[in-house]
């Protein structure tokens, strides 16, 4: 488990050892855009904590409640209600969840600072 934790991806986020555009942080969470866009303001929500799959987290609800404010904001930001969210977790072991807009929004998905902000905007 510890080199799962020193090899992640994620962890580095949340250690600031690799930047991120991130939307959203509390405590126990954190919010950052995809890397690799399905669409524009594709968002991951991961706990800060690692934990290899969303069903080991003890908060779930308070998880999916970050995943739901989330979603509001892009339905906001991106003018949509098509809202997708995505749990599979074989890309990186670590839990996250994916929550992006349909991938008809108009506007350019790799448009990092653009649509972070436009996020934020309404969160």
């Amino acid at each position: 488990m510890i080199q799962e934790i020193n090899s992640c991806i994620f962890c580095k986020i949340i250690n600031k050892e690799i930047p991120a555009d991130i939307i959203y942080e509390d405590d126990n969470f954190l919010a950052f855009l995809d890397i690799n866009p399905q669409s524009p303001g594709h968002t991951q929500i991961i706990p800060k904590k690692h934990y290899r799959w969303v069903w080991d987290i003890p908060n779930t609800g308070e998880y999916f409640e970050i995943a739901k404010k989330i979603a509001l904001a892009q339905r906001k930001a991106f003018n949509t209600d098509f809202i997708l969210s995505r749990i599979v977790g074989d890309e990186v072991p670590h839990a996250h969840i994916w929550v992006f807009p349909n991938r008809d929004i108009l506007g350019d998905k790799k448009d990092f600072e653009g649509n972070k902000n436009k996020i934020k905007s309404y969160l």
